[in-house]
């Protein structure tokens, strides 16, 4: 298997029709040992983790409270201890926040939402990147949204966490450069989950779509095991655009 013997973390896998979920099956089907993150849905993650050790595959779920960085240190350290060093990251914990106009922003809401999309990847990669340096192989995965590029109305955190994503990806492939440490972005549009989206929204949105529908978790987890693999080597910086048409001029 591709992926054979690698050990993979994906953060903000506790959903059961989540995108977490599908890339954290994804790697184990190509042979990689994976732990996954949960926080408020633990429960959710220990079920993915069991789905994993069904196919063979080693996992472990650990509760970490990612936009706090020292929880987050722990979290890695108990993952590394039950699985050991991690060389494959994606970083997919976010929190939308609430679509509230700025003058009615909450801003302990704004930097809680930031914190949770934005910093928890920061803490994520500082916490692996030396045993990454020391391996001289590394595949950071970051998964980012349409909010970042085009921003949104009353999304003034997740668009700002995500646009920020797209940065720190990109500087994070410079400085990796030298070990062997890839780093890229998915940019995800609307992905049919178990997030909760009122019809007439969806049918609002998939009529912006070149695709005319939402994307599948199972799609975004396919591009993602591609990044994590030897096949996207060359690839780094990069943000992998599966919007389906949303950021075109339709009509």
């Amino acid at each position: 298997m591709s992926l054979d013997g690698k050990v993979a973390l994906v953060t903000g896998a506790s959903h059961s029709k989540g995108i977490g979920r599908a890339i954290a099956l994804t790697l184990a089907k190509q042979g990689a040992n994976v732990a996954v993150t949960g926080y408020s849905t633990f429960e959710g993650a220990k079920a993915v983790a069991r789905e994993i050790a069904a196919l063979g595959r080693k996992s472990y779920a650990v509760k970490i409270n990612v936009e706090d960085y020292e929880d987050g240190k722990r979290g890695i350290a108990e993952v590394k201890s039950q699985l050991g060093a991690i060389s494959i990251l994606v970083n997919n914990a976010a929190q939308m926040g609430q679509f509230i106009p700025i003058n009615r922003t909450d801003m302990n809401v704004w930097h809680k939402a930031v914190s949770t999309t934005l910093f928890s990847a920061m803490h994520c990669i500082k916490e692996t990147w030396d045993d990454m340096c020391t391996q001289k192989y590394g595949r950071i995965i970051n998964i980012t949204s349409v909010a970042g590029v085009m921003g949104g109305f009353g999304q003034t955190s997740y668009a700002s966490a995500k646009a920020g994503l797209i940065g720190l990806t990109k500087s994070v492939a410079l400085e990796g450069g030298r070990y062997n440490i890839t780093c890229n972005a998915v940019l995800v549009g609307v992905a049919k989950t178990d997030a909760p989206l009122a019809d007439d929204v969806r049918e609002r949105l998939e009529k912006r779509l070149v695709t005319r529908r939402l994307s599948q978790p199972q799609e975004i987890a396919d591009a993602v095991e591609y990044l994590a693999s030897d096949r996207s080597a060359y690839m780094t910086g990069a943000v992998m655009n599966l919007l389906g048409g949303l950021d075109l001029f339709v009509f």
